[in-house]
């Protein structure tokens, strides 16, 4: 009996840091980055643990926002502020 539940001992606790080394990686590996990523309002792809920036279609395009409120938004969407306003000159 003895010996029984000194294997069974061993075996609860090589299942208990099993787990705990899956835990860690899965910590260090996935969820650390993506809090970065998320933080620094960027996109992120857990599948392939890639922290993407975004941009904006008329980026792409070429075919640029007439609408000053309308860029504003947008570029606060992405996490990129809009440029502040000029100085007035005197």
């Amino acid at each position: 009996m003895n010996k029984t539940i000194d294997r069974l001992k061993w075996i609860f606790l090589g299942i208990f840091a099993v787990a705990n080394v899956g835990i860690l990686v899965w910590t260090v590996g996935w969820a650390w980055p993506e809090e970065r990523c998320v933080g620094a309002h960027r996109w992120w792809d857990g599948y392939s643990r890639v922290c993407a920036q975004p941009i904006l279609t008329s980026d792409v395009t070429g075919r640029m926002i007439t609408d000053q409120k309308a860029k504003d938004e947008a570029l606060r969407a992405i996490g990129r502020l809009p440029p502040a306003a000029a100085a007035p000159k005197p």
